[in-house]
C-alpha cells in the first residue's frame, strides 16, 4: 500500500529496459506533482544520451495508466507524476477495510532478541536508563507487530566485585533489617551506605573481598544472600516498567550471571580457534581494523590477569548462545553511543569465532543524552543523577493538572488515567521524535504542549476524531465510496497511504523520529482537513466518505503511537 514504492516498482521495468541493468528510479514527494523521479539525469551521462531523451524513453516502456492521471517530463529530464483520484480513493478504501492499516505481516519473519534497559541489581534507575528502555520497548513492539519472534533481554548488572561489598552491608545489620531496607525501594541509600563503608573501613573491605570469592565459588549461604538482593531489586525494576508502560516482565531478565557457566567454553574455543593472544598477563582477542592513538591493536579482554572474567566474555557468551541455543538472527543492543567500539569490537571477534555470520547480525542500536535546560547532562538540584521515578512521577503529575485544568469535566479517576497516558506518553514521544544519535534537552513546557509536535497533539488529535463520532451517534462504514474532491481531502488521503511505508523503513533503520514525525504530519494534515471540510454537515456519500477518513486518521494515530508505547485517551 506504499505508493511510493509502488511507483517505484512500476518505473524501474522501464529503467532497466533502457539502461539494460537495474536503476533506481529515485522516487521522491514533489511540490511540482506528487512524485518525481529524477533517475534519468544519472543515467544520461552512463549511457552518453541527453537526459531528455532518456526520459522520453523510460516513459514508453512504463506501465502508469492505471496509476497516474498525469506523467510529463520537465526540465533537463524529471518524471513527474500526478496519482489518479480513483487510484489513491481505491488505496483508502483497501486501508479502511485492512485489520493491519495496509502494514503486511514479514514475508520472512526472524527471531529478533532485543538487548535494552539493563539497569544494575541494587541501584535505583537515573534518567540514564530511560533512551534504552524506551527505544528498546519500540523496537521490540514494532517488531513484534511486524511478525517476527522478538525476545526481550533485560541484561541485569547482577554480578561481580560490588557484590561483595553489598552482601557484606546485607549481612552487618542482621538480613531481615536489610532486606526491609530494600524493599522499601531505596536502593540508592542502600548502595552509597555499602559504598561508603568499604572505603573507610579496611576490615570490611577485606570482608568484601573474601564474600566475592565465595560468591563466585558457589558458597550456598553467600548464593542466597545475592538473591536477596537480585529479587528485591527486580521487584523495584517491575515498578518502574509498569510505570513507564514497557513492555519488560520479569521473565525478560537475563543478568550477567545467567551467563557464568558459558564463560570457561568461551574461553576454550576461543584458545582453540586461535584467536587468544596474552596481552599484560591477560588474555585478548584482538579484532582487525581497530587501534589506538598510538596505532597499535586494541585489545577486547576476555579473561583479566586475575583469572576473572570482563564485560567482553559476558557479552561474547550472550551472543554465542543467543545464535546458537535461541536461533536469533538479527540482534540488537540498545546501548548509549559511548558503548560503539566495544561492541563493535565484540561482534568482530564473535564473527572472527564463528558465533556470528551471515544470515545472523548485531547491530548497536545507540543513542545520545538527554541533556537539561544548560545545554548539560540533566542532572538533579543536588547535582546527581535524576532518579527516573521522580522523573515519571513529576510528568504525570504535571500532565494531570493540565487535564484537570483544561477538562474540569473529567472526573477524578479519569483525570488521573488522562495525566498518566499523556504524562508518560510526553516523556517517551520526547525521546522518540528525537534523532536517536543526537542529545536533546528535557523541556516540560515543551513536551506537555499541545501544539506542534508533542505526544500530546496527537493524542488531542486522536481523542478529537472519537469525540465527532461520540457526537454524531454513528460509526464511520469502512466500504464507504471514498470521494477526494477537495484538496484537503487529497492531502490526508495521500499521509493515511504513507503509512506501511514508514513502518517499513523504521523497521529496517530503528529510527524512530521518522514515525513520530510521519504522525505528526499525519495529525497536522487532519486538522487542516477538518477545518476546511465539513464532516457531519455534510450530506450523503461526502458524509460517509469524510467519516471513514476520520475513523482512518484515528486507527492509524493509534497504532502508530502503540508502536512507540503510547497510550491513546478517548477524551482529554
Amino acid at each position: 500500500m506504499d505508493l511510493e514504492k509502488l511507483l517505484t516498482d512500476r518505473l524501474a521495468p522501464a529503467f532497466a529496459t533502457v539502461a539494460g541493468e537495474p536503476v533506481d528510479p529515485v522516487v521522491r514527494r514533489s511540490q511540482r506533482a506528487d512524485f518525481q523521479s529524477d533517475a534519468a539525469l544519472a543515467l544520461a551521462r552512463q549511457v552518453g544520451r541527453p537526459p531528455r531523451a532518456v526520459a522520453t524513453e523510460v516513459l514508453r516502456h512504463a506501465e502508469l495508466a492505471d496509476l497516474c492521471s498525469v506523467v510529463e517530463l520537465s526540465g533537463p529530464g524529471f518524471l513527474n507524476l500526478t496519482v489518479a483520484d480513483d487510484a489513491l480513493a481505491g488505496m483508502v478504501s483497501a486501508l479502511a477495510t485492512s485489520a493491519r492499516l495496509g502494514v503486511p505481516v514479514a514475508a520472512a519473519p526472524e527471531t529478533v532478541v532485543v538487548d535494552y534497559s539493563a539497569p544494575n541489581v541494587a541501584k535505583e534507575m537515573h534518567v540514564g536508563h530511560l533512551r534504552s528502555t524506551v527505544i528498546g520497548d519500540a523496537a521490540a513492539r514494532l517488531l513484534e507487530w511486524l511478525g517476527h519472534r522478538v525476545l526481550r533481554a533485560n541484561h541485569l548488572g547482577d554480578w561481580g566485585t560490588p557484590f561483595g561489598m553489598l552482601i557484606e552491608h546485607l549481612v552487618d545489620p542482621g538480613e531481615p533489617g536489610a532486606a526491609q531496607e530494600l524493599s522499601m525501594g531505596d536502593l540508592d541509600s542502600f548502595y552509597k551506605a555499602a559504598r561508603a563503608k568499604f572505603d573507610v573501613d579496611e576490615a570490611f573491605r577485606e570482608r568484601s573481598r573474601r564474600r566475592v570469592v565465595a560468591l563466585q565459588g558457589g558458597d550456598e549461604a553467600t548464593l542466597r544472600l545475592w538473591r536477596l538482593l537480585v529479587e528485591q531489586s527486580e521487584r523495584y525494576f517491575l515498578t518502574v516498567y509498569d510505570l513507564l508502560d514497557v513492555t519488560l516482565t520479569e521473565r525478560d531478565f537475563h543478568g550477567e550471571s545467567s551467563y557464568n557457566d558459558l564463560l570457561g567454553p568461551v574461553v576454550e574455543e576461543l584458545d582453540r580457534l586461535g584467536l587468544l593472544r596474552e596481552s599484560a598477563g591477560a588474555a585478548c582477542v584482538f579484532p582487525p581494523g581497530f587501534v589506538g592513538r598510538d596505532g597499535a591493536s586494541l585489545p577486547l579482554i576476555v579473561r583479566k590477569s586475575d583469572g576473572g572474567y570482563g564485560y567482553p566474555a559476558t557479552d561474547l557468551a550472550a551472543i554465542r548462545h543467543r545464535t546458537g541455543t535461541l536461533g536469533a538472527t538479527r540482534l540488537l543492543y540498545v546501548v548509549g553511543l559511548p558503548q560503539r567500539q566495544h561492541f563493535e569490537m565484540v561482534y568482530a571477534a564473535a564473527g572472527q569465532a564463528g558465533w556470528l555470520g551471515p544470515p545472523a547480525r548485531a547491530e548497536h542500536v545507540g543513542f545520545g543524552s538527554i541533556l537539561g535546560s544548560d545545554g548539560r547532562m540533566l542532572r538533579s538540584r543536588a547535582g546527581g543523577s535524576v532518579k527516573l521515578v521522580g522523573l515519571l512521577e513529576e510528568a504525570i503529575a504535571r500532565a494531570t493538572a493540565l487535564a484537570r485544568e483544561r477538562n474540569p469535566e473529567l472526573g477524578e479517576v479519569e483525570a488521573a488515567e488522562v495525566g498518566r497516558a499523556v504524562g508518560i506518553g510526553a516523556v517517551k514521544y520526547a525521546d522518540l521524535s528525537s534523532d536517536r544519535n543526537r542529545d536533546y534537552v528535557l523541556d516540560w513546557e515543551r513536551m506537555l504542549s499541545l501544539d506542534g509536535n508533542t505526544a500530546p497533539y496527537l493524542q488531542y488529535a486522536y481523542s478529537r476524531i472519537r469525540s465527532i463520532f461520540r457526537r454524531a451517534g454513528v460509526a464511520a462504514q469502512p466500504d464507504a465510496g471514498i470521494s477526494l474532491a477537495e484538496p484537503a481531502e487529497r492531502a490526508l488521503a495521500f499521509e493515511l497511504v504513507g503509512f506501511a511505508g514508514v513502518v517499513g523503513a523504521v523497521a529496517v533503520n530503528l529510527e524512530f523520529h521518522h514515525l513520530a514525525g510521519y504522525l505528526y504530519r499525519l495529525a497536522a494534515t487532519f486538522s487542516t482537513f477538518y477545518e476546511r471540510c465539513p464532516v457531519l454537515r455534510a450530506d450523503g456519500p461526502v458524509r460517509e466518505s469524510r467519516l471513514v477518513l476520520c475513523d482512518l486518521t484515528a486507527r492509524v494515530l493509534q497504532q502508530g503511537l502503540y508502536l512507540l508505547g503510547i497510550r491513546t485517551p478517548e477524551r482529554m
